[in-house]
């Protein structure tokens, strides 16, 4: 009888700190999204042979794009993208197996991150008005900044 408590007690308290979790993800997420200038976003970056679609929330900044990955308990973003180092090569609709990864109705608006003159792709999915807003805030850089809106 004592063993079958103590699995209860342990099963009970596992519960409780996965509500408690859960409960974290959500009010983040409401804290992040409260504020101007975020957008849903999902984010695919080449590491070695992994291209994965994340999901998450990306909130502009005055010179930076900033992106939270949305299942985590992490006040800082997990990616942070300056303006000057974007450059949009193509957006398309979704296709294929992207549809299923990405929000319904995304736009995939594929990247060139010009840092140190390397090139890195980086794909983010979003809706068509957030991507409206993301060209004309690339788009509105400070004199000087070199910017490329497909």
């Amino acid at each position: 009888m004592h063993e079958l408590l103590l699995s209860l007690e342990i099963a009970g308290a596992c519960a409780v700190l996965l509500l408690v979790a859960l409960v974290a993800v959500v009010l983040r997420r409401r804290r992040l999204t409260a504020r101007l200038g975020t957008f849903d976003c999902s984010i695919r970056q080449t590491r070695g042979h992994r291209r994965r679609w994340a999901l998450g929330v990306a909130r502009y900044e005055s010179d930076r794009l900033d992106w939270y990955r949305t299942f985590s308990l992490s006040p800082r973003p997990s990616c942070t993208y300056a303006r000057r180092a974007l450059d949009v090569t193509l957006f398309r609709e979704a296709e294929g197996p992207e549809l299923v990864a990405v929000q319904p109705g995304a736009m995939i608006v594929e990247c060139r991150l010009t840092v140190d003159g390397s090139g890195q792709p980086v794909e983010l999915a979003m809706s068509p008005d957030a991507y409206t807003g993301f060209a004309s805030w690339l788009e509105s850089a400070p004199p000087g900044q070199n910017v490329n809106v497909a």
